[in-house]
């Protein structure tokens, strides 16, 4: 057993390092996680390419959505976690206090204590591993932990966190239900998603909207159920506030989901093709950038307007019981398999920024060789 670990760091805007770190010892209220695949998403594309923020600003290893084996456990911590050497885990981003008056009542993701968090703690931070992109990361005390089933293959176990967002969005935040008309704006991992948890939800007519360059992912959304999808760029570009209110006679979407990353004009399409009363679930980022947020659309259409933030336990669990139950052929999703070396590799294909590559779903399997 090596005392050290390898990481991938990311140490500025496009530059990512292969460091080694010590082996934490582990007490008895903290753990070790043999880190088995890492996913990427998004926001690690934008961190990556320095159009977010990387936590602190101090060199970070990447990675919030691990999934391992538990190595190590104290005595305490595998009580209270419900865990044991061997078993297969997906961990939360966030760490709460656990004490909290938010926590107590549920709202732990609102916790103004919490601790750090995995793929966004910097490596000052004793012990260091606390990102995915890693051999090893480190489970401290108030780590929140799902178990999920060791027989599946690691690059599908892996999709707990993308598949926890849709679960999350569209059906607990956005409160999609039978028959409902539903607009993803947005066809990368987590717009795919949605529409599996649109579709498991029982949606009526499900529309997504992509760029030319995702007609790979548009005929995926399309096999996960999907109904139409929507080209909004090139020559044959469509509106898709027009496009939904044709399909709906002019009523509108019941739930429009906003997701994508830095582009401002979906903003307005979501308030003008959601129905009058209807929801529109905001989450995709915009790296702090100025948008125009139209308030008296939301105002004159009575629209309940919901921010998303990450996913929460509940979402989790929902989404490891839709993985195990085999339902859905999420390995169509999986397009990419990359080392700890080709961390920078497997970011920057994500990013569509490698020729002749079309990803979806991408991971980072530390012990890959």
């Amino acid at each position: 057993m090596s005392d050290q670990v390898r990481a991938a760091v990311q140490t500025a805007p496009g530059t990512i390092e292969l460091r080694e770190f010590p082996r934490p010892a582990i007490g008895a209220d903290d753990g070790l996680l043999r880190v088995e695949a890492n996913g990427i998403c998004g926001s690690d594309v934008e961190m990556f390419r320095g159009h977010m923020r990387m936590g602190s600003g101090k060199p970070v290893i990447p990675g919030h959505e691990p999934l391992g084996i538990i190595e190590e456990v104290g005595d305490r911590a595998a009580a209270r976690w419900g865990v044991e050497p061997g078993d297969r885990v997906a961990l939360e981003v966030i760490v709460p206090c656990r004490a909290c008056h938010d926590c107590l009542t549920g709202r732990y993701q609102s916790c103004r204590n919490r601790g750090n968090a995995h793929g966004v703690t910097g490596t000052d931070v004793a012990p260091s591993l606390w990102g995915g992109m890693a051999e090893h990361l480190y489970l401290s005390p108030n780590a929140v932990l799902h178990k999920i089933d060791r027989n599946l293959p690691a690059e599908l176990a892996v999709m707990f966190n993308p598949l926890g967002a849709g679960v999350r969005w569209a059906v607990h935040l956005g409160g999609i239900g039978l028959g409902d008309t539903v607009l993803v704006l947005g066809a990368g991992q987590r717009g795919i998603a949605s529409v599996i948890a649109a579709r498991a939800a029982g949606a009526g007519t499900i529309i997504i909207t992509g760029l030319e360059s995702d007609a790979h992912k548009l005929e995926l959304a399309r096999e996960f159920g999907a109904d139409h999808t929507v080209v909004v760029d090139g020559d044959g570009a469509q509106d898709p506030v027009e496009t939904v209110l044709d399909l709906t006679g002019g009523a509108g979407a019941d739930v429009v989901l906003e997701l994508t990353p830095m582009a401002a004009a979906p903003l307005t399409q979501a308030l003008r093709a959601a129905k009058h009363g209807g929801t529109v679930v905001l989450a995709g980022l915009k790296g702090g950038r100025e948008n125009p947020l139209n308030t008296d659309l939301i105002i004159n259409r009575a629209l309940t307007v919901r921010g998303a933030y990450g996913v929460d336990a509940r979402g989790y669990a929902e989404a490891i019981a839709i993985i195990e139950s085999g339902r859905f052929p999420l390995e169509k999703l999986h397009t990419h398999t990359f080392g700890l070396d080709d961390t920078a590799l497997a970011l920057r294909t994500l990013a569509g920024d490698e020729p002749g590559e079309h990803a979806v779903h991408v991971s980072v399997h530390p012990h890959l060789h």
